[in-house]
């Protein structure tokens, strides 16, 4: 993200991401691109398997660490089951990390609960409907460019990058960037 996007970001955006020190975020359409991809195979014995594959964007990696590094707690709360979902947020260190989830609003007063913080003190990105109770109670509410209207219309932000190409970045380096730290930040991003 530039400081284009900061500037172009409302002063109301920018007082709300000052405040923020939990980051939660759904995962499918977000930090992927929203396409779910099952492979099958057959075991040696007959058997069918069925494996997940998800793509990651290495931005929104290094993001999530500068996150972390930087003493901003990071969650993911889904609506699906999947290994490959559990693996990254444990390579991230992500703090919170709830998989299957039909309904969010559980998870959500949970991870504030386990954090400390209060509702104006969480950012949180969606992209779909589920999305809409999170994102009505947190401080600072997160569309991805790509997300429903729906969503879009109760959120303070909107990325400029699309689902799963650095959204979770964007977001991180715009609260960085509100809070004057962005720049303590950089020299601590490791490879």
């Amino acid at each position: 993200m530039t400081d284009i996007a900061v500037a172009l970001a409302s002063p109301d955006v920018l007082a709300r991401a000052r405040k923020i020190k939990l980051f939660l975020m759904d995962v499918d359409g977000t930090l992927t691109d929203g396409g779910v991809c099952l492979i099958s195979a057959t075991s040696p014995d007959g058997a069918a398997t069925v494996s997940e594959m998800k793509v990651f964007n290495a931005q929104d990696g290094q993001g999530l660490s500068l996150a972390h590094t930087m003493g901003i707690q990071t969650g993911f709360i889904t609506g699906r089951s999947s290994p490959a979902v559990a693996r990254r947020a444990e390579e991230l260190k992500v703090t919170f990390v709830y998989l299957g989830q039909a309904k969010k609003t559980e998870a959500f007063e949970e991870c504030m609960r386990k954090a400390g913080v209060t509702e104006e003190e969480v950012a949180y990105m969606g992209d779909d409907l589920p999305d809409i109770p999170l994102a009505r109670r947190a401080g600072l509410a997160v569309c991805v460019a790509d997300g429903v209207p729906e969503l879009r219309a109760v959120c303070h932000f909107t990325t400029r990058r699309l689902a799963g190409r650095g959204t979770a970045r964007e977001v991180i380096e715009l609260i960085l960037k509100a809070q004057g730290r962005w720049e303590e930040a950089v020299p601590l991003a490791l490879a």
